[in-house]
């Protein structure tokens, strides 16, 4: 027992207890099941985006460009659907993937080859591809009306009761939980975050892994362009504006240490 106390994530877990004992005193539907589904359903895709950011910031690096880059790639997905719905929603997926998979690889590259500061690069692509949204979408919106019913009802339809958007969060929980935990690339993340010269001499490469990393949080973000606007149906320059920070705060309060090398999947998630 004493040994669980010494890990943050279950002082943040019996918080959130709390809390929804708390809340459920008031309102005594809160903690039903299906309540609870929904709450899990709407932070989904902010679980999906720190647990991006996370494997950045244990490299004791920042990716401030994921709320940009989930704005364009969702443009990106809204103007190919609208334009050509017959497109299937499955590529339309995969495509926004490997869109943000590009705009993370810019961030890394920078980070990477050029030796820049992730702070410097991604607060520069912060600007950048939200203007780049704006040169593309020339400022105009895309509405629901524009969209194609299956493009806007994947996350609306159900499996065994629970809504697609909760399977997918899950989904990429178990990925990223398997990354951390039993990859050779999730060793060196928290060993570059806890020692980027001894790392050096253990034979990882240090600046290879940053870049690997921004692509994973860029394809988290490009990941959740779509998730985002098929949700709130509309795209449109100021999408997730300034939500950069709700998701640094989701990974501080999970216990994603700034300075690197602490932390976890679960903590993201319950941060979240």
């Amino acid at each position: 027992m004493k040994a669980l106390l010494k890990y943050r994530e279950v002082w943040l877990l019996a918080a959130i207890v709390v809390l929804i004992g708390l809340i459920s005193m008031r309102f005594p539907g809160f903690a039903a099941p299906v309540n609870l589904r929904q709450v899990f359903n709407d932070t989904s895709i902010l679980m999906i985006l720190a647990l991006g950011q996370m494997v950045v910031i244990l490299t004791r690096s920042i990716d401030l460009s994921m709320a940009s880059n989930l704005c364009f790639t969702g443009m990106v997905v809204a103007m190919l659907n609208a334009a050509h719905p017959a497109i299937p929603i499955p590529l339309l997926i995969v495509i926004a993937l490997l869109v943000g998979l590009v705009l993370g690889a810019i961030n890394g590259l920078l980070v990477w080859r050029l030796n820049i500061p992730s702070i410097v690069v991604t607060l520069g692509t912060l600007t950048i591809y939200r203007g780049a949204t704006f040169v593309i979408s020339g400022g105009a919106w895309v509405n629901a009306d524009q969209m194609s019913p299956d493009f806007i009802g994947l996350q609306r339809a159900a499996f065994l009761g629970i809504p697609v958007l909760s399977w997918i969060a899950t989904l990429v929980i178990a990925l990223f939980f398997l990354l951390m935990t039993r990859t050779a690339l999730g060793r060196s993340i928290y060993a570059i975050g806890v020692n980027p010269t001894a790392s050096v001499y253990a034979g990882i490469d240090v600046g290879r892994t940053k870049f690997v990393v921004f692509c994973i949080s860029g394809m988290a973000a490009g990941l959740c362009g779509y998730l985002w606007i098929s949700r709130y149906v509309i795209a449109s320059v100021e999408v997730a504006n300034g939500y950069e920070l709700n998701i640094i705060a989701a990974c501080v309060i999970g216990g994603i240490s700034i300075a690197g090398g602490i932390g976890s999947v679960g903590g993201a998630v319950l941060g979240a």
